[in-house]
């Protein structure tokens, strides 16, 4: 393939892994091949820059590092970008692509939205803001007819942070009280109650808000952010399921569900398995909840946050 003119990029050999070659000849293969102009030395991207061929995305302004994979089809290219941290990352991603409208869909939801971007030097520009642990893709299928459009930013205003008393009922035969009051949102473990401190299962967390007339506005949407949750939830809205939140940001969208004035707000909330083998690993237990062939945490484990934490806001 070198002699043909294929261009190879690697490490050069030191010693074949087989016991049978002639070490002389296939040092002298290697040496005849890595004089060859056609191997390239240095890394990859040594390798690329040397002929010429730009990096298929290129991440300006990331705190972490932004992981990417990219597809082709027919008439798309489908890049895949995956934020691992738990950083919030607004990024500049550049695009080894060109004349296609970039479209930012999300694998979670399936819905679309347009980017605004540029189109310049065979590449394209645009900017991502990426969530905690976040995966989108970008899309480019339809022939740009502009090399640059600018859409208006995206305008959140807090409306309300939902305080008071919080009714919670908890799943039955799990060690917990049918129902408690809560004044104010805490983690279940710094509950007095050690039926709730040490609770693995659903919570489910009932309140009646107000939404006043004039949050509801032609063009504005209404979302529920949960603040923090532990693990994971899902809400309801005077009956309306609104979904699954599973990691952060924890927040669905509201516009729908929500009327001018008195609501009822439904959050069930399912926590992990380890505060109630912890609670069961307490002296003078006699009736277990849980049963496991290891003593995986002991009575003096460190408890896991759990519940819904917080603040919760329109």
């Amino acid at each position: 393939l070198v002699m043909a003119g294929a261009k190879l990029a690697g490490t050069k050999p030191q010693q074949s892994p087989s016991l049978s070659d002639d070490a002389a000849e296939f040092q002298r293969i290697v040496n005849e091949m890595w004089s060859s102009p056609n191997v390239l030395k240095g890394s990859i991207a040594d390798a690329m820059a040397t002929i010429n061929v730009k990096e298929d995305v290129v991440i300006k302004n990331a705190v972490a590092k932004i992981l990417y994979r990219h597809r082709k089809t027919a008439n798309q290219d489908i890049y895949w970008l995956n934020n691992r941290s738990e950083n919030i990352e607004d990024i500049e991603a550049t695009f080894r692509v060109s004349g296609k409208v970039p479209e930012l869909w999300f694998a979670e939801t399936g819905k679309t939205e347009p980017l605004s971007y540029q189109i310049t030097n065979a590449v394209t520009k645009v900017k991502l803001h990426m969530e905690p642990n976040d995966a989108l893709f970008v899309v480019f299928k339809n022939t740009a007819i502009k090399t640059t459009v600018e859409l208006p930013a995206v305008k959140i205003k807090e409306l309300a942070t939902i305080n008071g008393t919080w009714d919670i009922s908890f799943q039955k035969d799990r060690g917990a009280p049918a129902a408690a009051k809560m004044d104010k949102l805490i983690s279940l473990t710094d509950n007095a109650d050690n039926g709730i401190k040490y609770f693995s299962g659903t919570a489910t967390y009932t309140k009646t808000i107000t939404a006043l007339a004039n949050w509801f506005t032609k063009d504005a949407e209404l979302w529920l952010n949960l603040g923090d949750v532990k693990n994971i939830a899902e809400v309801s809205v005077n009956g309306k399921p609104l979904g699954i939140v599973w990691k952060k940001p924890f927040r669905v969208n509201a516009t729908g569900a929500l009327k001018a004035g008195d609501n009822k707000l439904e959050i069930k909330v399912t926590n992990l398995w380890v505060n109630r083998l912890i609670g069961d690993a307490q002296p003078g237990v006699t009736n277990k909840i849980t049963f496991t062939t290891m003593p995986f945490y002991q009575a003096n484990s460190p408890l896991l946050p759990s519940g819904l934490l917080g603040p919760v806001q329109l």
